[in-house]
């Protein structure tokens, strides 16, 4: 069975920085595309970044480009969000997700990733 457990959520500054991370088990991640996604209270679940399982491309939504960066190793099974420069508009849960399909260019859509984590709460507020 498939788990995603995402850590390294919490309260912080605006301007600060946080890393998250998203530990799989029970399969192993090096032929996987994963992305993050997050929710606001009363929104619904929009993309964040991805990576292929080669890590040869990534993808940002708008809102993070030039903020956010993605990382996979493959050897520890994880993959990982940094996350600079947050804003009081970053607050959210972010999960972790998988996609066993393999595609050349990460997808964007939530309903092509197959496998989620229960998500970590980022609040960001001065």
């Amino acid at each position: 069975q498939v788990h995603l457990v995402e850590s390294g959520g919490g309260l912080v500054h605006p301007g600060a920085s946080l890393e998250l991370s998203c530990r799989v088990s029970g399969r192993a991640i090096s032929t996987e595309n994963m992305g993050w996604f997050r929710q606001a209270p009363g929104k619904e679940r929009e993309f964040v970044a991805a990576i292929t399982w080669s890590a040869g491309s990534q993808s940002f939504a708008d809102s993070v480009k030039g903020r956010f960066n993605i990382a996979r190793d493959d050897a520890k099974n994880t993959v990982s969000l940094h996350m600079n420069m947050l804003k009081p508009a970053d607050t959210a849960v972010y999960y972790c997700a998988l996609d066993q399909k393999s595609a050349i260019l990460p997808s964007m859509n939530s309903h092509d990733y197959d496998y989620w984590g229960q998500g970590t709460q980022v609040s960001v507020s001065s």
